[in-house]
């Protein structure tokens, strides 16, 4: 009997013991967990910086995930027949092979549209901007990455695609935005029933840094303003170069460059090296830098340093989001001004709103357009508002350009701001004359009551081919 009663105590205290254990509460899901998150707008982005995620993936043991904006389906294809519908579904296939070349498995696709133009301002809206911003916030709070790395949101010469620009706009937003508890905040709310589908209980998240990389023609203006990577170092674990293993995984884009892509899979390894050491045919710069954006870890930053210098990885960042809301670059005045518009007056806002106000930027605005294509020159004139006013714009062209519409006399509405357009003819010029050209300056002054009130300067280099304006 003691016996039994000894038993039936220990088990009522065994009982006990496992009743008071706290109940073990799920955290986010660590299989996601990334260090870095690269944005970018088409399947093949992704190579422009194939090189370093080889460095980081393979020698670094870091972590990556990629987010395209669109599936491609407008790109053309060089290979086969299929495009529209069917062409994005191969480019998504393409994308996927491509990173799973890097061991990337995590890889996701924005409902964004393919948008042949130069404007940012073109793509954003045919990407469905809110719902993409959407999108991309719960990617950071999913993936918790330390490092973004995107295309660079400016308007320089070069292919100037305002997808690629998009991409950085929304990966920078997204940067800042992850963090907030007020942005998306189904994201973050606990669903308390499984009848409750609509929220998602995420958490906030904040990025360290965020980097860029550009599409500009003259790549050599971004040296200095971050890390600079050899792509021809070998790399320790793989024992080829790094460009060697960025070829590799730049294979499966067979729809975009079929014939590069199977003459370089015939090379030799001394062949391969011979066309990176060609600054004509070498698919990247020697070294490839990395555009410092921002971070938000405490202390001193050295924009060239390390891309991972001063992380702790996996910590979070508490406190404020890293907005920094400024006041508008368009300052109160009762006297007429004159602005350059569009995406041009678009960067100079989201610069200032983002506080990444050390991105370079050209000394000049500048743009390129196909030869004989229509040249279109955004302004924006702010003046009183009280009453309507009449101002002038008068424009100064090279010889042989011809101004359509937007000059002379104009009578402005009683609004603060108005939004105003200068349209002009290019001249058709041979591919001969082509070779040799350069930037030339379009002019814009406002004159109000004969008097001077303001001059923009565009710099507008002509080319035989280009996205459209």
């Amino acid at each position: 009997m003691k016996r039994l009663s000894l038993l039936f105590v220990l088990l009522s205290a065994a009982s006990h013991a496992i009743a008071q254990e706290p109940q073990k509460i799920k955290g986010p899901d660590e299989r996601y967990k990334v260090d870095i998150l690269v944005v970018v707008a088409h399947p093949d982005d992704e190579g422009a910086v194939t090189p370093y995620l080889a460095r980081a993936i393979y020698d670094l043991h870091k972590s990556v995930a990629v987010v395209f904006g669109t599936r491609g389906g407008s790109g053309g294809n060089d290979y086969r027949r299929e495009h529209g519908p069917a062409m994005a579904d191969v480019r998504e296939i393409e994308a996927r092979q491509a990173c799973a070349k890097l061991g990337i498995d995590k890889v996701w696709f924005l409902g964004g549209k393919d948008t042949a133009s130069q404007n940012v301002l073109n793509s954003l809206a045919n990407w469905g901007h809110g719902q993409s911003l959407e999108e991309m916030v719960r990617i950071v709070r999913l993936t918790r990455p330390e490092i973004i790395i995107t295309w660079l949101p400016s308007i320089f010469i070069g292919e100037n695609h305002g997808d690629h620009q998009a991409a950085g706009v929304l990966a920078t937003e997204a940067f800042d935005l992850a963090a907030d508890p007020t942005a998306f905040p189904a994201q973050l709310a606990g669903a308390s029933k499984r009848l409750e589908p609509y929220l998602e209980n995420l958490t906030p998240w904040q990025p360290k840094k965020i980097y860029y990389f550009s599409d500009a023609s003259d790549s050599k203006r971004f040296m200095g303003t971050g890390p600079a990577y050899s792509v021809k170092e070998i790399s320790p674990s793989q024992k080829k170069p790094y460009y060697r293993l960025a070829i590799d995984a730049a294979l499966p884009h067979l729809t975009q460059f079929p014939e590069d892509i199977e003459r370089m899979a015939k090379l030799s390894d001394a062949d391969l090296e011979k066309l990176m050491n060609d600054p004509h045919s070498a698919w990247w710069n020697e070294p490839d830098t990395l555009i410092f954006g921002k971070t938000v870890n405490p202390g001193p930053t050295v924009a060239a340093g390390d891309v991972f210098a001063g992380i702790v990885t996996g910590e979070a960042i508490n406190g404020e989001p890293s907005r920094r809301q400024l006041a508008s670059v368009l300052p109160m005045s009762e006297q007429p001004q004159l602005y350059l518009g569009g995406p041009w007056l678009f960067y100079k806002e989201f610069r200032q709103a983002h506080w990444i106000l050390g991105l370079p930027q050209p000394a000049k605005p500048e743009i390129a357009v196909k030869s004989g294509s229509l040249l279109y020159v955004p302004l924006v004139v702010l003046h009183g508002g009280k009453t309507p006013e009449e101002v002038t714009l008068k424009v100064t062209a090279p010889d042989g350009w011809k101004v359509i519409s937007g000059e002379g006399r104009l009578l402005l509405p009683a609004e603060r701001q108005t939004a105003l357009r200068v349209e002009i003819q290019t001249p058709e010029l041979s591919v001969e004359a082509l070779k040799n050209v350069k930037p030339q300056t379009v002019s814009v002054r406002l004159v109000v009551a004969g008097k001077d009130a303001g001059l923009v300067d565009l710099n507008v280099l002509l080319g035989h081919s280009g996205l459209p304006q």
